[in-house]
């Protein structure tokens, strides 16, 4: 069970990640972010996350809000594994957690 959250755990990890540089780069790169090659990179790690967010928001959410929108349900759920991994770890007096 460690082995699995520590695998969601990092899979979450690198999309959030990518979100954030994707931020940092849609500040820095501006209006040519779009022909970027790395801004490229990172919205390809991270599409498997912002299409299903896109599918679940409202048509309101304005398409250049999503991204934002995947990063904070994408914290929310690297928090809730983080926290189910030390209730495992401490419930099961592993060594190796601490």
């Amino acid at each position: 069970m460690l082995t699995a959250l520590n695998i969601v755990q990092l899979v979450l990890y690198v999309a959030l990640l990518a979100l954030l540089g994707q931020g940092v780069l849609y500040i820095l790169a501006g209006a040519k972010r779009q022909t970027n090659l790395f801004y490229q990179l990172l919205q390809l790690l991270a599409k498997p996350f912002t299409v299903p967010v896109r599918k679940l928001t409202p048509k309101k959410v304005a398409d250049r809000h999503v991204p934002i929108v995947t990063f904070f349900v994408l914290l929310i759920a690297y928090a809730v594994v983080t926290f189910e991994k030390i209730s495992l770890c401490v419930a099961q007096n592993m060594v190796g957690c601490r």
